[in-house]
């Protein structure tokens, strides 16, 4: 207040200028620091939930089964193939009758797998990439990949990140292994379709043909009431 000058309106102006000038540029501070730690917060959360999205995809990714094979068949087409003209190949993979006969659903497990792999090698814990890589060494030698420890690591990790109670330690869980994909019946179905569309399209053409003598009977009939009129040796 001794700075304050009320001597004259001059003075009192002066001052209040300069008191309003310095309360603008402290609030102007404030609401910039304001914004770039809400920025930064918005940023870092944006990153956490990326983070925890593709974890948790992964995490059903690999461990969404518990009863059949658990194990990701690292085979591919061409050992599919080879194994089916020589039986005696099959011996090391031990591979289950249906990736004999020549399914393409270990394929799809096997390259979903390597998916959620990748992901989890890019935005997972250290535990999570060191299992994840020994998966993928695995499945580059070729031997059936487990995935109920990396399943068990993601999802400790992803109930801690939710702030959810640890799984009681007296209850066991069976082991997990990777999804099986669900059977689509489009091939069938699409061949049902080609099927109605023949037959729609045979049935069709013979109305068309059936339809396309009659303009030529009738215009014969205006033409020439009585078509016995010209006889056959007529015409030289």
């Amino acid at each position: 207040m001794r700075t304050i000058d009320f001597s004259s309106w001059q003075s009192v102006l002066a001052t209040m200028l300069g008191l309003a000038l310095v309360t603008l540029i402290g609030v102007g501070i404030r609401l910039l620091t304001m914004m770039t730690i809400q920025q930064r917060r918005e940023r870092m959360n944006r990153q956490i939930n990326e983070r925890l999205r593709t974890l948790i995809a992964a995490y059903k990714t690999l461990g969404g089964s518990f009863t059949g094979t658990l194990t990701v068949d690292p085979a591919h087409l061409r050992d599919l193939r080879r194994r089916e003209g020589d039986p005696a190949l099959a011996a090391p993979l031990r591979l289950d009758a249906e990736a004999i006969a020549g399914s393409d659903r270990g394929r799809r497990i096997r390259d979903a797998v390597e998916a959620a792999l990748s992901d989890i090698i890019l935005l997972g814990t250290d535990e999570q990439v060191r299992l994840a890589v020994a998966a993928a060494h695995d499945l580059v030698a070729g031997r059936p990949v487990p995935t109920h420890d990396l399943v068990v690591s993601l999802r400790n990790f992803v109930r801690a990140a939710l702030d959810l109670q640890a799984i009681p330690r007296d209850l066991v869980l069976p082991a997990q292994g990777p999804t099986r994909p669900a059977g689509t019946g489009g091939r069938g179905k699409s061949d049902r379709d080609a099927a109605s569309a023949g037959r729609s399209g045979g049935a069709g053409a013979g109305g068309m043909a059936t339809g396309g003598g009659v303009p030529d009977g009738g215009a014969g009939d205006v033409g020439d009431p009585s078509p016995t009129a010209i006889p056959t040796g007529g015409i030289r």
